[in-house]
């Protein structure tokens, strides 16, 4: 069956509202054949310069966004027997590089919760991919002055 596309605005990084997006999708849809996690938020900067807010605004969005958003989904395709769950991730997830600590982290741990699904998911026939990107080009946000986000991308 062929469904009218819906568009759902969600900030990944808004882990209190993922729930209720994921009950908007299945109540509209019923299920989820394919979740691509997509979203991230990178930042530029000596480890001394972000402040701990930041390194967690880029764990929300890069970390438990995407598993938040998962697990909200993962009870359907359990009962269904069937699924894929994608996490488009980078290769910072993999291999850290200077003045990228809080990104590489969150992808990091990305990468090992995925791995472990992927093993856990298995015998329910759903397949877990993790793909790892090398550079992209990303949207930048110019900054107001001042403003602590000078440094992140979308």
């Amino acid at each position: 069956q062929t469904y009218a596309p819906k568009l759902v605005l969600l900030d990944i990084s808004d882990i209190s509202c993922i729930g209720d997006v994921a009950k908007e999708i299945l109540n509209c849809y019923g299920c989820v054949d394919i979740l691509i996690n997509n979203a991230s938020m990178k930042v530029k900067g000596a480890v001394q310069s972000i402040s701990l807010e930041l390194d967690k605004k880029i764990m929300d969005a890069n970390y438990f966004g995407p598993i938040t958003l998962t697990k909200a989904i993962l009870p359907n395709m359990i009962s269904r027997r069937t699924g894929q769950i994608v996490l488009i991730n980078s290769i910072q997830g993999k291999i850290g590089i200077p003045f990228r600590a809080a990104y590489a982290a969150s992808k990091h741990a990305a990468v090992g919760f995925f791995d472990c699904l992927r093993a856990e998911m298995e015998e329910f026939d759903i397949s877990v991919s993790t793909v790892n990107p090398t550079f992209i080009c990303s949207y930048h946000r110019q900054p107001a002055p001042g403003n602590w986000e000078a440094s992140i991308w979308k």
